[in-house]
């Protein structure tokens, strides 16, 4: 007898339990995805609307949002168009949208769902069909697209399903278009409308692996000449985990068939093995055990995430997360390819980046944490140009390359740096520290009652950049520490006297108060954080 489940968040919990013996059970999650037509709460995060595939991801809600795009764009909104960097909804239907997904559970249908609307309203189309962020930024780019649809939720576990949209400049959406997009998708939702399936006309497809690699030749960042023959005249392995992802296949395309190059994970798996697909220290352990078997003089390792916007480096000595491998890729751009232009980071990332900079006589930009918001140093129009823009979860862009984050930026530019200063990444990290001083961030959080998320929770803590002005003295791990600096464009961040900061900020989605910190040595990690914990707790009982 069939299995009965009330909703679709029950099964996708008895597929996660053990994914091997229930994925036949995604028939089911199907079936709800195409009758539920329950509304959901539409809420575009730094990087998107995400929700669970068969409960908020649903076929009628995803006809619900891009509705919703589709009257934001025809109301010609002088704002819209300012944001999309269109004139009008008929430069809009003439340049057209391209449309893609990652290779989760029933993309392709949903692809193909957006697709029908958009041609039943007159509006061009390309079909990407499985492929990943930075190439739809750089297609919007090569193509003169007016936007993008990319169904994807990124790093998401298999359960979830996303959908990001990007205007004409490639970058992620800003506020400006997506609070518009909430407003009117919500609004559709609260009146429970039900919108018939409208089918594509014709599909006509787009390779964009193929205008990639054409963009990032024209525009000459990265040295894929350089980066070819170092591997094929060094003693070098290099290892990629596509942890079942869209990026599979792409670095051969761009590379060429090479058996130095290590790929792992590229076969089909609609529930990633089970695990949540991301670029995480704990993933990390396939890669490590190819390097660590090889006797290669260079060894290099990456792990990527489905939709390629994400990624993680490795040498098998150590893992390099973004903190470091960001601050890295701004001393070899500037230092070894002489970029210049300004250093832009997430206010929640290392500071090793700012002690190059000082010494180079560089400007660093710290903005709040989103993608989004390195645009303004991004843009080839823009006055303090951008040498590299990076955030602490894993996300990289550089000099005149996408406004989005890019994974398959982050492991030519590391194969790059290892051909030219002929070391190692840790090695490279360990000359760069030797010079500049050694970081140790990390991070962490506690708690709070559910009834403090939002604004109570924001008013409490906004007390912080009051009590703890620049000057002031506080006590780390029974040392005296003064505070240098206080930055507060995404929380509160205080920076001290030897160059140690901690940052506190709310969770913008859960009951939690997040803790980014950096210490100057590894033991004294600890002190900053208790630190942090005792500021946070005195905030809050007042």
């Amino acid at each position: 007898m069939a299995q009965e489940f009330k909703d679709a968040s029950s099964c996708w919990k008895e597929i996660m339990s053990d994914v091997s013996k229930n994925k036949e059970l995604l028939s089911v999650i199907e079936k709800f995805a195409m009758e539920n037509n329950a509304p959901a709460k539409v809420v575009f995060g730094t990087s998107g609307w995400r929700g669970e595939i068969g409960n908020d991801f649903t076929f009628n809600n995803l006809r619900i949002v891009t509705s919703a795009i589709i009257e934001m764009l025809k109301s010609e909104d002088k704002s819209v168009m300012d944001a999309m960097g269109i004139p009008d909804f008929n430069e809009v239907k003439r340049r057209g949208i391209i449309v893609g997904h990652d290779n989760r559970f029933l993309g392709k249908d949903f692809a193909f769902e957006v697709i029908g609307m958009l041609q039943k309203e007159g509006i061009k189309t390309w079909y990407a069909g499985e492929t990943i962020t930075p190439e739809i930024s750089a297609g919007i780019e090569m193509l003169n697209a007016a936007c993008s649809i990319n169904l994807t939720p990124s790093h998401n576990p298999a359960n979830y399903a996303g959908f990001k949209f990007n205007p004409s400049d490639g970058g992620p959406a800003g506020t400006e278009l997506t609070s518009k997009i909430e407003e009117i998708a919500n609004s559709k939702m609260s009146q429970s409308l039900i919108f018939e399936q409208a089918k594509p006309v014709k599909i006509e497809n787009i390779d964009l692996t193929s205008l990639y690699i054409k963009y990032i030749t024209e525009r000459n960042t990265i040295d894929l000449e350089k980066i070819r023959s170092f591997i094929n005249k060094e003693d070098c392995i290099i290892c990629v985990d596509n942890v079942h992802g869209a990026t599979r296949g792409k670095i051969q395309r761009i590379l060429g068939d090479s058996p130095k190059i290590k790929y792992l994970r590229t076969e089909d798996d609609l529930l990633f093995g089970g695990v949540a697909p991301e670029p995480s220290e704990k993933n990390m352990h396939r890669v490590e055990q190819v390097l660590r078997e090889s006797r290669a003089r260079f060894r290099l390792g990456v792990i990527m995430d489905p939709d390629g916007d994400r990624i993680r480096h490795t040498d098998a000595k150590m893992q390099l997360p973004m903190n470091y491998f960001g601050a890295m890729a701004f001393h070899f751009l500037n230092v070894h390819k002489g970029i210049s232009g300004v250093a832009v980071k997430s206010v929640g990332t290392s500071n090793l980046l700012n002690a190059i900079a000082e010494k180079q006589g560089i400007s660093v930009k710290e903005t709040k944490v989103g993608f989004k918001n390195f645009r303004p140093y991004l843009l080839k129009t823009s006055k303090e140009r951008a040498i590299v823009a990076f955030e602490e979860s894993d996300g990289i862009t550089g000099y005149n390359h996408t406004l989005e984050k890019d994974a398959i930026f982050g492991l030519l530019l590391a194969i790059e740096m290892v051909a030219v200063t002929g070391r190692d990444l840790s090695e490279y990290l360990k000359d760069i520290m030797d010079e500049f001083g050694y970081y140790y961030p990390d991070r962490s959080g506690i708690a709070v009652d559910r009834a403090l998320v939002g604004e109570p929770l924001l008013t409490k803590l906004s007390v912080i950049r009051e009590l703890y002005k620049k000057g002031t003295e506080v006590d780390v791990g029974g040392q005296k520490r003064m505070v240098k600096d206080v930055i507060t464009v995404d929380g509160t961040k205080l920076v001290f006297d030897d160059s140690s900061w901690l940052m506190i900020r709310p969770s913008g989605t859960e009951p939690k108060v997040r803790f980014y910190i950096e210490a100057r040595t590894q033991e004294g990690k600890k002190a900053v954080f208790e630190t942090a914990e005792r500021i946070t707790k005195e905030a809050l009982r007042d």
